[in-house]
């Protein structure tokens, strides 16, 4: 009988096995940060190894296979280690930072397009020197700018290219220190930024003349006059421009926050951020309309350099994101393999892929959109047959139907973990509104295209700018209608990254039992689902018994959260208690990150004014209306909250209460604090500065 021998993923996809160690060598660098002298040590061992073993005789190289896989293995951690160290400019001698005094000016060079805020310019900046006394000291390094902008104009002061001096202080780029938010300043770091610094009107010089890249400037220029086709072919519909943008080039600057939230309720944000689906779009679209062209129709050659050149420059016009690029560079392996007739593994381009862009940027590894588009490929490749095998449809239309709602659900398998983690909720509605939406945006991606293509052509360009806009306005009502429903999303899901393995452990072993029959893999999936249970649980008891009060660190506002249990009493602004971009950004993190829900006012806190006793701790909360008069007898309390900038001193408060600590929020001034804190120090009095040490979390129980 014939014996049919199946070749492993492995050996199909050997770019597998140079990923791994090269990933592995990332992560251990990116945890540990070992110095260059460690690394270079080792990777000269690893190599000096390698070339021994490839000096022995041919009989003892094959019984050695296994310890010379170990060495090129440990060869390639040590590469991974090393791009990981180069790529922090930390370690490079000309960082600005290295050398930056107080009293330093900066010479910056804008990098960007300036981005339009309510108040303000961000602007990227590339620092070329410092300025000290009569010395021009040369240096390199990326950092924020942010402009004082004249509300009275929409003209932006400074263009791509231009450079400009300022004196002014620049700061490091922290987090908020509201549990469980974004890690704002580890997303800056990755892209080698480290500083920010805040310009007033009148704060900066600028030079004559300006440094710009033709190529870059090329596509500033292309990405602004696409803007402004559609600005003006869409225009009188706000929302829909917005989204238009989105899903042409990636711009997001002018998207309706509360429609984005609906997007990502719904779990189709990912049609509005650039990603493969995009690139495959442009692709069919190049490569049929290429094919069609009669004289290149025998020319397979100047064919792909077309496709080739059009994938890349929509990718880069796009910004460039890490899954853009994943794309573009798969695209391109499949379009060399057509070329030279040759097919590729699917699994060998997805590694090469990922190898070359860590080469690159080892940065990358960390970047959520490279790890969402990688896992939502695979996801699909793996699952996208099994599942659309469940049902055999004879009808057409319901089978192609069915054939893209497989891709939906396969997408799902591999990516749902990944994002509980990272956004703690699970649209519950996938599956109906990826159904409608994605075709729709794909037609919408095309109708935008022949609009920029047709824009000289006034008749054209206006049909097609209605037509997107009522093809965008339908799909925003339909997505905010669903989005509305009680049961749309799952939210406030808790994860850690222990949960999150076991629960990738789970899906996988669990695939491979009814995709194989391998009962050894359901054991062990059980055994992960019992290990999930526990981990859950054991933090569901901890939530139960917990008791804090957080002083978050909203700025200009105050907003502190009394926690007891699974309950949380809200004590601030309006503006930030009404559901909306502060509460969303500020304090929603934390309240998941604890388990909490809202609650009238907790049985083991009382209110008495504006004091409060949370068990045997008391609480006072000193503002722009506080009024006092000085009692016989100093009260004890435990904490003293001072926000709005009250007109009071420390030695006044310091006269009525025996405190334990002063907390200074972050509605306060940054002039009035340090005033304040001064006097902290000279009195012997402890006190914590919110806008400059993060959020205060005080445990009640301790």
């Amino acid at each position: 009988m014939q014996q049919f021998y199946t070749v492993p993923v492995w050996k199909k996809a050997p770019f597998t096995r140079l990923l791994i160690p090269l990933v592995a060598g990332i992560m251990l660098q990116d945890s540990y940060g070992g110095t260059l002298l460690l690394i270079i040590t080792c990777g000269l061992f690893f190599l000096l190894a390698l070339l021994a073993l490839l000096l022995l005789p041919l009989r003892l190289k094959f019984g050695l296979k296994i310890i010379t896989g170990l060495i090129i293995n440990g060869l390639l951690v040590c590469i991974g280690m090393a791009l990981t160290w180069q790529q922090d400019i930390r370690h490079h001698q000309q960082w600005y930072g290295n050398s930056y005094q107080q009293n330093d000016g900066l010479l910056i060079c804008v990098t960007e397009p300036l981005i339009t805020k309510p108040k303000t310019y961000k602007i990227a900046g590339r620092v070329q020197a410092l300025l000290r006394n009569d010395s021009v000291i040369p240096c390199k390094g990326h950092l924020l700018v942010y402009l004082s902008r004249d509300t009275t104009s929409d003209n932006p002061p400074l263009k791509y290219g231009d450079r400009f001096i300022t004196r002014q202080k620049i700061q490091l780029i922290r987090n908020s220190g509201n549990p469980g938010a974004f890690n704002y300043q580890r997303y800056t770091a990755l892209q080698q930024i480290f500083h920010q610094v805040f310009i007033k009107e009148g704060g900066y010089t600028k030079l004559p003349g300006h440094q710009r890249q033709p190529f870059r400037q090329f596509i500033f220029s292309t990405r602004e006059y696409v803007l402004n086709v559609l600005r003006k072919n869409i225009g009188h519909n706000k929302e829909a421009l917005g989204v238009a943008e989105a899903l042409l080039i990636g711009y997001t600057n002018d998207l309706d926050k509360d429609l984005l939230q609906a997007y990502s309720n719904t779990g189709v944000v990912h049609i509005i951020a650039i990603s493969g689906m995009h690139l495959a779009l442009i692709y069919f679209l190049l490569a049929g309309l290429l094919k069609k062209i009669p004289f290149l129709h025998q020319y397979a050659l100047p064919r792909a350099l077309l496709v080739l050149a059009g994938l890349w420059m929509f990718a880069l016009l796009t910004g460039a994101a890490a899954s853009v690029l994943r794309a573009a560079v798969m695209f391109t392996f499949i379009t060399i393999g057509d070329t030279v007739k040759k097919k590729s593994c699917i699994y060998n381009s997805l590694a090469a892929a990922a190898f070359l862009m860590l080469v690159y940027n080892p940065g990358y590894l960390w970047e959520v959109g490279f790890q969402l588009s990688y896992l939502a490929v695979i996801s699909i490749v793996v699952f996208q047959k099994p599942v659309y095998q469940w049902f055999a449809i004879s009808n057409s239309l319901l089978d192609k139907t069915w054939k893209l709602a497989a891709i939906s659900l396969a997408a799902q398998v591999l990516t749902f973990p990944v994002c509980i983690y990272y956004f703690h909720q699970f649209p519950n509605l996938f599956l109906v509104t990826n159904m409608v939406a994605v075709p729709l945006s794909g037609l919408v991606l095309y109708i935008e295209i022949a609009l920029v293509c047709f824009s000289w052509f006034t008749p054209v360009a206006a049909f097609a700018g209605k037509l997107v806009g009522w093809l965008v306005s339908g799909m925003n009502a339909f997505i905010s209608r669903v989005n509305q429903l009680p049961f749309a999303v799952w939210d406030q899901l808790p994860a850690t990254i222990a949960t999150t393995l076991l629960l990738y452990a789970l899906v996988i072993l669990l695939a491979t039992w009814l995709l194989n029959k391998y009962m050894l893999a359901l054991k062990w999936a059980l055994f992960c689902g019992l290990g999930f249970t526990v981990i859950h649980a054991c933090h569901a008891w901890q939530w139960s018994r917990q008791q804090k009060m957080i002083v978050y660190q909203v700025p200009k506002h105050r907003a502190i959260d009394f926690i007891a249990g699974r309950r949380y009493f809200f004590v601030g602004d309006s503006a930030v208690r009404e559901a909306g971009v502060l509460q969303h950004f500020h304090l929603k993190p934390a309240r998941i990150h604890y388990q909490v829900r809202p609650v009238p006012l907790p049985a083991r806190l009382q209110q008495f004014g504006m004091a409060y006793q949370f068990n045997d701790k008391r609480i006072v909360l000193v503002d722009d209306h506080f009024r006092f008069n000085i009692p016989e007898k100093k009260l004890e309390v435990h904490i003293i909250v001072l926000s709005n900038n009250p007109n009071i001193t420390i030695t006044q408060l310091a006269a009525i209460f025996n405190s334990g600590c002063y907390v200074f929020d972050a509605s306060n001034s940054l002039w009035k604090i340090d005033k304040w804190k001064k006097e902290c120090e000279e009195l012997l009095l402890r006190s914590y500065s919110v806008p400059e040490q993060g959020a205060f979390v005080w445990d009640i129980t301790q």
